[in-house]
């Protein structure tokens, strides 16, 4: 679904408001993203919560999750009834507090994967790997001069 894109001088390119683009992209990308994810019936904070669990199973509390997470949350997920759902699922499971994918809960997490690989691969359409890590380090510098976390995530 590659388009044809005008071309623009570096001037005309460098005068264009940076939180316009960088907020359209981002809207645009997210929002493929959490409509692939509806699929499953599962929306972001479902998904953090899947890959933070599958990444270090049986180490996450609630508590701990839920900070980890909540600097990504723009929606106020109230992340309790995340856990509480997938649990109810059957794809999350608890033991001392910890917890563990279940094998319902990983199948899930590769089926939602492979949706999130599809909007992944047209966002990088037409977009070389140098160029893209071009720009995902400008946008790091742009947070940190604004006094955010430029960092990648651990």
């Amino acid at each position: 679904m590659s388009t044809t894109l005008r071309e623009y001088s570096q001037k005309e390119l460098a005068a264009q408001p940076i939180g316009a683009w960088a907020g359209m992209a981002s809207r645009l990308v997210v929002g493929a993203l959490r409509e692939q994810l509806a699929v499953e019936d599962l929306t972001q904070p479902h998904w953090w919560t899947l890959n933070h669990v599958a990444g270090e199973p049986g180490t996450w509390t609630r508590a701990a999750l839920a900070v980890r997470l909540a600097k990504w949350d723009d929606l106020g997920t109230d992340f309790d009834k995340v856990f509480d759902d997938l649990v109810d699922r059957g794809w999350l499971a608890e033991d001392r507090g910890l917890m563990t994918l279940t094998e319902a809960g990983e199948d899930g997490r590769i089926r939602a994967g492979d949706r999130n690989l599809r909007v992944h691969q047209q966002v990088h359409e037409g977009v070389g790997t140098a160029d893209f890590a071009t720009t995902i380090n400008v946008l790091r510098r742009m947070v940190a001069n604004l006094g955010g976390d430029g960092n990648l995530p651990d």
